[in-house]
């Protein structure tokens, strides 16, 4: 089975250049799997069943549409007024507060597009309008939108659970540090440049104009606090507390500032619908595939010998740290990440390496990969948002990548910057 399976990975490898979408190529990858072992060909949609029956999936809908509701409604509008009040009077303020506005958001919408796409809409806006190059803003814009997957909620840490079947709960608290520091690295990043290129600063407004963007805010900023704290708290699961986000969303929308209209609500649940779609079809369709792999025993042959070969753990996460960069340039994260966990997963287990240290690894390394051209899915959402040629993005956004690989190589060799904060509260 295993030189079917090269085979059938070879051909999967040429459809994917030929352009065949993705979850189609690996659907059918699987299907001409069975088909040349002389399985019976109604296994591979009962391992797609399967991998849609799962109860932590259902995060993944209820994460998007909060997304959907709180750019809708004008509740981003209101984040990045605060964050603008409290950092917009420092050198290059704009880009502080768009960073600023980023680790809100995160705590949010759990989605790098999510985070381009609705508050980075408004930043660059509002960069734009003070002064600031359009690659300037569009660059701080895409560079702080990684750190939406890293805070907790995150819908990629969510999908890497259930593939890797580790502890969602784990992985959230994990990216709190790593989270905070990816913005720190970005925000000294923009001091440097501010001084060098002579960006412009707000005035201060002083603590009352703090207060009044706070008091207009105040009710969003809570999100973070509520979701975060009933998980901690053991309240709700990290599940359930997608749908108290979503409720919360529509709670503020609809109730509370009354900024969503009701005719709006049908467009935004067939854009969840859509979106949530295209994440399925890809999880069910890798589900299906890594099942195939399994099977044919490649991981289970990988494992050991990249063990083997590699012989310590710090080299290993090196090697997989450049692995996985390279994909990211030419793969979607998610999709990477469902086809990638099979085999790297076992071979991290046999290092000993904790499990929720490599899942946040793996995670931050594929946001990363959402910023580098020629597919960074996140770069494409900000370019059209900018209204900038993709290529002239994909260079701007070369020196940003910096701080964030600082912070991956950080977290790499240093554990407990992941792990410290999950075995405090969780134990």
């Amino acid at each position: 089975m295993t030189g079917t399976m090269l085979v059938v990975l070879g051909l999967w490898l040429v459809s994917l250049f030929l352009g065949l979408p993705l979850f189609a190529g690996l659907g059918l990858a699987s299907f001409g799997f069975v088909w040349l072992s002389g399985i019976p060909l109604g296994i591979v949609a009962q391992k797609m069943a399967q991998a849609a029956n799962s109860f932590p999936l259902l995060a993944a809908p209820l994460f998007i549409l909060m997304g959907n509701v709180m750019n809708a409604s004008g509740v981003t509008e209101r984040i990045f007024g605060f964050a603008h009040a409290v950092v917009g009077w420092m050198r290059g303020g704009l880009c502080h507060a768009n960073i600023v506005a980023s680790v809100i958001f995160a705590g949010m919408s759990g989605s790098a597009v999510a985070d381009a796409g609705g508050v980075g809409t408004i930043e660059i806006k509002a960069m734009r309008d003070a002064g600031y190059d359009v690659e300037t803003a569009a660059s701080v814009t895409a560079a702080s939108a990684t750190i939406g997957p890293i805070i907790p909620p995150s819908l990629p840490m969510v999908i890497y659970a259930v593939a890797a079947d580790v502890s969602i709960g784990g992985l959230f608290l994990a990216g709190v540090i790593p989270g905070l520091m990816m913005a720190g690295a970005l925000m000294a990043m923009v001091t440097v440049l501010a001084r060098r290129r002579g960006l412009p600063r707000a005035p201060f407004g002083g603590p009352a104009a703090i207060w009044r963007a706070f008091a207009s805010a105040a009710l969003s900023l809570a999100t973070p606090a509520i979701l975060f704290g009933g998980m901690i708290s053991g309240l709700f699961t990290p599940t359930e507390a997608a749908a108290v986000a979503a409720a919360y969303a529509l709670l503020l929308g609809l109730v509370v500032y009354r900024t969503l209209p009701l005719a709006a609500l049908p467009r935004l649940l067939a854009e969840t619908v859509e979106t949530t779609g295209v994440v399925l079809a890809l999880l069910m369709t890798a589900t299906a595939l890594a099942w195939c792999l399994s099977l044919s025993r490649i991981p289970q042959m990988l494992g050991p010998a990249i063990v083997a070969a590699v012989d310590d753990p710090t080299l290993f996460l090196l090697a997989v740290n450049v692995l996985l960069l390279l994909v990211g340039t030419v793969m979607e994260a998610i999709a990477a990440m469902l086809v990638l966990v099979p085999i790297l997963v076992p071979a991290a287990a046999g290092f000993g390496i904790d499990p929720v240290h490599f899942g946040l690894v793996f995670v931050l390394n594929l946001m990363i990969g959402t910023i580098t051209p020629p597919v960074g899915v996140v770069l494409f959402v900000t370019a059209r948002v900018a209204g900038l040629p993709f290529d002239r993005l994909s260079r701007a956004i070369l020196p940003w990548l910096a701080p964030l690989v600082a912070v991956l190589l950080a977290v790499t060799l240093h554990p407990p910057l992941a792990t410290w904060l999950p075995r405090l509260v969780l134990g």
